[in-house]
């Protein structure tokens, strides 16, 4: 199947029509030319449209390793193996390297500090990985292309003076994510009462912000308010957050079901 089909097949159209392309010029480069062949730097929702791409193509999973730099990393990339190399080996030839950016912990640095300094700069997004800030440095993941740049002129993020130096990545520095366990019952499973509860808004709210597109179910999509949940699923929605049904129990003497649902915040 040639690439203009695959992508049809997949209904991509505008930007995530060209990203995914991209993808698969990095995946048969790697089988042409029998080398390591890596993607940039993709969101959730982009990584989950690549896993779909790929098993369209007819990739098997052996084919390729996702990478983020550690363990439970939300931006990864792609990298796709030739035949001499071994999917246990594949963090050798990955292009990502580890920064740490010091700074004074008075000066209350936050993500969008650091993103809006190195927008600033010019790297785009799909150069950086996980941006993971603690009360006196960030430790960023990004590519090998604009790791020595960083290295040589990224001194400040707003009025707050840096210090950056490469680490190794297994002396990245893991913040807590901070969560808030939620214990409800809901009418049903269905996406708009689950999101009603997770976000603590009235369920036609609810609905009309899913069939608007703002709500994705495990990094995808969903505009279905009657989609129905199972317990792991992770629902997110723009512009108010996300959180996790972690498990869902009985159903009570009025015939609602108990949830609990992990919110991060």
């Amino acid at each position: 199947m040639d690439k203009t089909t695959l992508l049809d097949r997949l209904g991509a159209v505008g930007e995530d029509r060209l990203l995914l392309a991209k993808v698969l010029d990095r995946a048969r480069q790697a089988s042409d030319r029998n080398i390591p062949a890596a993607t940039d730097f993709l969101s959730p929702q982009q990584q989950m449209q690549t896993f779909d791409l790929l098993r369209l193509a007819g990739i098997p999973e052996t084919g390729y390793v996702r990478l983020g730099g550690y363990e439970g990393a939300e931006r990864n990339l792609f990298l796709f193996l030739p035949d001499w190399l071994e999917p246990e080996d594949a963090a050798s030839q990955s292009p990502i390297r580890c920064l740490r950016a010091a700074f004074r912990a008075e000066e209350k640095l936050t993500h969008r500090d650091f993103l809006g300094s190195l927008m600033g700069m010019g790297i785009v997004r799909e150069k950086l990985g996980d941006i993971l800030v603690g009360p006196d440095s960030a430790d960023l993941v990004v590519l090998d292309s604009v790791a020595d740049f960083l290295l040589q002129s990224w001194t400040s993020a707003g009025r707050a003076k840096l210090t950056v130096k490469e680490i190794d990545p297994a002396h990245i520095h893991i913040p807590q994510v901070q969560c808030q366990e939620v214990r409800d019952t809901v009418s049903s499973l269905r996406l708009d009462a689950v999101v009603s509860s997770g976000f603590k808004m009235a369920r036609g709210k609810a609905a009309d912000l899913i069939t608007s597109g703002r709500v994705q179910v495990n990094w995808r999509e969903c505009t279905k308010p009657d989609k129905l949940l199972s317990a792991g699923d992770a629902v997110s929605a723009r512009g108010f957050g996300k959180f996790e049904l972690t498990e869902v129990g009985g159903v009570t003497k009025k015939g609602r079901t108990a949830i609990v649902l992990k919110r991060y915040v």
